[in-house]
């Protein structure tokens, strides 16, 4: 047995995330644990799709066992969504691998651009860039352009940007967890065109937004595309922000500015400037654009307004996830859950049932999901009922 693990959003699962999974195999993984956002996804938006549509397709696709990442890391910046998914596959205590898209596809680059990221000659170079006032990204990437140039090509590639953190992630936990990586084939991560076959997630969106499901159709697996069809169908999805827009807007408005300033991933007191903006805003673009500054983007901006509505605080990621929540296995996941089962480091849950059993945090944590499902609830086309993660029944295939 050779255990590979994957962490992904798979927000719709299309061809790109088979071709990893096979790839994976390819190179040794005899099962697949992927480790996937809820509800809610990196860039501060409902997920297109259910987590159940999600879990389906993939297992269809080729994982063998689903666990969940939970919301406060799943709706968070890439170091944290990486330390979180990294931090609950090695919790598991039987995952040899981790296997990661890249654009440059050049392990030995991309460890060493980590190793340098991590060094204080670096870090001082980082703080002079930000302290010019250029956003994160910017600055980090002129940084290492700066200080070592044969290593900065992975700081311009997204694929490549967050398996530098999954490896930072791996090197802070001591992780025996080899990493390997799959060079992305096709388009570009949030390209608009398509290559090879291949289009980008965000391509595939806005065809099913678009009503163009045969556009939509030609890059995913045809499994994943009729469970996607039929959750169309039952009016489920597409789930949209659009649909919550007034209610996030009204949760933001009541808020006390003290209660602003413990959202995630604020600083430089732009909790002000939200506080502000929230009552001069008639719509969520509006409310973004109020807020932005050079240093935050869009997405950084979203994060923080959805955060805000569904209950998130700062201090929820201080600590690393409390459980492993398994949302879905065929034969093979049942394997690794029995192997798992005499050597992981934290509760695996599977049962609304089983989480009463479980230390305090661990509880406030699935409560915030609960609540945040019931909300996701209503930014489907056809408002679904409230209680769906205490019903919530293991998908197996």
């Amino acid at each position: 047995m050779r255990i590979a693990g994957i962490i992904a959003e798979y927000n719709p699962f299309h061809h790109g995330h088979a071709y990893h999974i096979q790839k994976t195999r390819e190179m040794g993984a005899t099962h697949i644990v992927c480790v996937i956002s809820g509800n809610y996804v990196q860039r501060g938006e409902p997920a297109l799709f259910s987590k159940e549509a999600r879990v389906k397709a993939a297992l269809a696709g080729g994982a063998d066992l689903v666990l969940e990442l939970p919301l406060p890391w799943a709706m968070a910046p890439a170091q944290t969504f990486a330390r979180g998914g990294v931090f609950l596959l090695n919790a598991l205590s039987c995952v040899d691998l981790l296997s990661f898209g890249s654009e440059c596809g050049d392990l030995p680059l991309l460890t060493a651009c980590a190793k340098a990221l991590s060094s204080d000659g670096f870090s001082l170079l980082l703080k002079e860039k930000l302290a010019a006032g250029l956003p994160f990204a910017k600055a980090r990437a002129m940084a290492m352009e700066e200080a070592c140039p044969s290593l900065a090509a992975p700081l311009s590639a997204p694929n490549d940007t967050l398996a530098l953190e999954y490896l930072a992630a791996l090197s802070i936990l001591s992780s025996p967890i080899q990493p390997v990586c799959v060079r992305r084939k096709g388009a570009g991560h949030d390209g608009v065109e398509t290559a090879e076959g291949f289009a980008s997630a965000s391509f595939v969106r806005a065809r099913i937004e678009n009503g163009d499901l045969d556009g939509a159709a030609a890059f995913l697996p045809l499994e994943s595309f009729s469970i996607l069809k039929e959750e169309l169908e039952a009016g489920r999805a597409p789930a949209g922000l659009c649909n919550l827009e007034r209610a996030v807007l009204a949760f933001l408005r009541v808020k006390k500015l003290e209660e602003l300033g413990r959202l995630p991933d604020l600083s430089e007191g732009l909790e002000n400037r939200l506080y502000d903006a929230v009552r001069k805003a008639q719509s969520l673009e509006e409310l973004y654009d109020l807020v932005k500054t050079k240093r935050y983007s869009h997405a950084r901006i979203r994060r923080i307004c959805l955060a805000g509505f569904l209950g998130l605080t700062a201090d929820l990621t201080r600590e690393p996830p409390p459980y492993l929540r398994v949302l879905g296995a065929n034969g093979r996941g049942y394997e690794v859950l029995k192997r798992a089962g005499k050597s992981a480091r934290l509760p695996i849950v599977g049962r609304y049932g089983q989480i009463s059993s479980l230390d305090k945090r661990a509880q406030i944590v699935f409560n915030l999901e609960s609540r945040a499902a019931d909300l996701f609830g209503l930014a489907a086309p056809r408002v679904q009922p409230c209680g769906g993660e205490e019903t919530y029944q293991l998908i197996k295939r």
